[in-house]
């Protein structure tokens, strides 16, 4: 999946200081993640809402 102009967006729950950034694009009825540090790096392709909401619920409740 070429991502190249994709119109990336930066979490609004993301720190102001530059760390712990992530951005998200919606792409053909998914959600593409990806670490704003790191944008040429892998990205996390969610294939629904429910299943982002998901993840960051997890991502949330680890420690």
């Amino acid at each position: 999946m070429d991502l190249t102009n994709a119109q990336w967006r930066k979490s609004t729950h993301s720190g102001p200081n530059g760390g712990e950034c992530v951005e998200l694009v919606g792409i053909a009825g998914a959600v593409a993640v990806r670490d704003s540090k790191d944008p040429d790096g892998s990205v996390l392709l969610l294939m629904t809402r429910t299943a982002l909401r998901t993840a960051i619920q997890s991502a949330a409740e680890t420690p």
